[in-house]
C-alpha cells in the first residue's frame, strides 16, 4: 500500500509536469543538434537523479510522499535539502530545461518558465506557511539557514 501512494504522488505530479505535458507539446518535434541534445540528456538524467534521490528522503526519513495531500510526518533536511529547500523541484525544472534542450523546443521552455513560476509563487504562499504549521521552530531554524532554490 505504501509503494502504491509513492507511484500514485510520482505519476500524479512529476510525472504529468516532466512527461505528460511536454509529450503533448513535443508531439511532432525532432532531436536538436547533437551538442544541444548531450546537454538535454545530461540534464534530464541529473534532474531525474534528483527528483528519486528526494523521493527517497521523503520515503525513508520523512515518513510520507512529495504529495501536499500525503505529506511527510518528518523534516528531511538530509542530501540535497541541507543546501536548498525545494531541491525536487530544481530536479523536475532540470528535467524540463533538459527536454527544452534535448528538442529544441520554445514551448517546453515556455512551459519550464511557467512551472518555475508557479512553484515560486506555492512555496511562500502555501507550502512554507504549512511547514511551519507543521514542524514550527524546526522549520523555522531550518528556513533561516538553507535558502529556498539557489545554494549559498
Amino acid at each position: 500500500m505504501r509503494a502504491l501512494r509513492h507511484l500514485a504522488a510520482i505519476v500524479l505530479l512529476p510525472g504529468t509536469v516532466t512527461v505528460a505535458v511536454p509529450a503533448l507539446l513535443l508531439s511532432d518535434a525532432d532531436l536538436a543538434p547533437w551538442p544541444l541534445a548531450a546537454l538535454g540528456a545530461a540534464l534530464i538524467a541529473a534532474g531525474v537523479g534528483m527528483i528519486a534521490w528526494t523521493v527517497a528522503l521523503f520515503a525513508g526519513v520523512g515518513q510520507g510522499t512529495l504529495a501536499p495531500w500525503d505529506p511527510t510526518s518528518r523534516l528531511v533536511v538530509r542530501g540535497p535539502y541541507r543546501h536548498v529547500r525545494n531541491p525536487m523541484i530544481s530536479g523536475v525544472l532540470a528535467v524540463l530545461l533538459g527536454e527544452a534542450a534535448l528538442f529544441g523546443s520554445l514551448a517546453v521552455l515556455a512551459w519550464w518558465a511557467f512551472v518555475f513560476a508557479l512553484n515560486a509563487v506555492y512555496f511562500v504562499l502555501v507550502e512554507e506557511p504549512g511547514l511551519r504549521e507543521r514542524f514550527g521552530a524546526e522549520y523555522e531554524a531550518y528556513a533561516a539557514r538553507v535558502p529556498r532554490w539557489l545554494p549559498r
